[in-house]
């Protein structure tokens, strides 16, 4: 582990300085926001000792980006200008491939994703074009005409884990999550757009029309998935015809993951899909464990529900049996209680990495930052004026 100066990170992460920004205003109560800052910042001091020497978090370029986009997220002072930020961009560019991929040596969809979201969120124009190659990468991977697949495919708009393996909802979601990202930054009424950034506009359109082909497909929803495996009960599947749940059954996941990927691929809320799902999360909510998987994935899953939620617009969930389930406090009193002494989490079942203490972490404190309603969470409405 190689020795840090003392940046102004270590500096705010060992002071009483707040974390939490004072801009815009946090989504909780100074109670609670006070009990999340100091959350946050212990997560963050144990992943600044994490570092490995090459800059990046257990030498894997998706983990690398998850805990950068952490950084990035808690403050918007931190950026990359300090150098163990910078140090894990300087990681994340190695692994940039000459086809706009970035990953190591597995699951190029994956990786490409999320170090895109974590480029995006740098807000450094020297990544650009890094950024436009690894777009036009995503969408290459896109399965569609140019694979030789009509729409009558099961596998038609979905994103594997690259090549030619099959599609699914996970990989789609994070495809779709690097793509929509930075169009709430990017756009300006004002501004007279070049042909290039018109044309990105009507590629980015087509892809998400696209993926809600194969949205429909993971969906247990009968007026839009005819399909034979088809339930009725509007949640989310892992893939056509395939659930992790077992059988084709909805799991909170994945549905979580399809509502936030409708609204993402611009999708109305009051849109039928969208309440379908938002549906299913209402009669099975949970926080301890997630719906129908125990504790696999727990911490993808909340992740993925704070990002759905802040998507959705609605502080709080009524469960079927009338109860109302304020979203932000059930999920941050979870994880408060739930982050160890030394300030990190894991989880005890170990599926999908997360007996891998960096990864959980990292996933907890981008929650808690949704949660927070810090700068960086999801804003759709100002992303969707883009397509008006």
């Amino acid at each position: 582990m190689k020795l840090k100066v003392y940046t102004w990170i270590f500096l705010l992460l060992f002071s009483c300085q707040s974390i939490i920004a004072q801009e815009p205003a946090t989504k909780v109560d100074l109670s609670l926001a006070k009990e999340i800052d100091h959350s946050i910042k212990s997560g963050l001091k144990w992943l600044y000792d994490q570092q490995e020497d090459d800059g990046s978090w257990n030498h894997y370029p998706a983990i690398t980006a998850l805990v950068l986009s952490a950084y990035l997220r808690a403050h918007p002072s931190i950026s990359e200008s300090e150098p163990m930020i910078a140090d894990g961009f300087a990681f994340l560019t190695t692994c940039v491939k000459p086809n706009g991929s970035i990953y190591s040596d597995d699951m190029p969809n994956y990786n490409t994703s999320i170090c895109l979201i974590a480029f995006k969120d740098a807000n450094n124009p020297a990544y650009d074009q890094i950024i436009k190659n690894a777009e036009d990468y995503l969408m290459g991977l896109q399965i569609d005409e140019s694979t030789d697949i009509t729409t009558d495919s099961l596998y038609y708009g979905g994103v594997g884990y690259g090549g030619d393996q099959r599609p699914d909802l996970s990989n789609l979601q994070w495809a779709l999550e690097a793509m929509a990202i930075d169009e709430r930054k990017a756009y300006d009424p004002e501004k007279n757009m070049t042909e290039d950034e018109k044309n990105r506009i009507i590629d980015k359109k087509l892809f998400y029309d696209k993926a809600l082909v194969f949205l429909a497909r993971c969906q247990n929803l009968q007026n839009v998935n005819p399909e034979s495996y088809s339930q009725n009960d509007g949640g989310f599947m892992y893939e056509p015809g395939s659930s992790k749940a077992g059988g084709t059954n909805s799991y909170a996941s994945m549905t979580y993951a399809g509502l936030k990927s409708m609204i993402y691929a611009r999708v109305d809320k009051d849109d039928p899909r969208v309440q379908s799902a938002y549906n299913w999360i209402s009669s099975n909510y949970a926080i301890e464990t997630t719906p129908l998987m125990g504790l696999q994935g727990l911490y993808y899953y909340y992740q993925t529900m704070a990002k759905a939620m802040n998507a959705y617009g609605n502080e709080n969930i009524q469960s079927s049996d009338g109860t109302t389930h304020p979203w932000r406090y059930d999920l941050a009193n979870q994880l408060l209680k739930t982050q160890t002494a030394e300030g990190f989490w894991v989880n005890e079942n170990g599926r999908w990495w997360e007996n891998n203490p960096v990864l959980v972490t990292a996933y907890t404190l981008l929650t808690l930052e949704e949660i927070a309603g810090l700068p960086e969470s999801t804003t759709v409405k100002k992303r969707n004026a883009i397509f008006k």
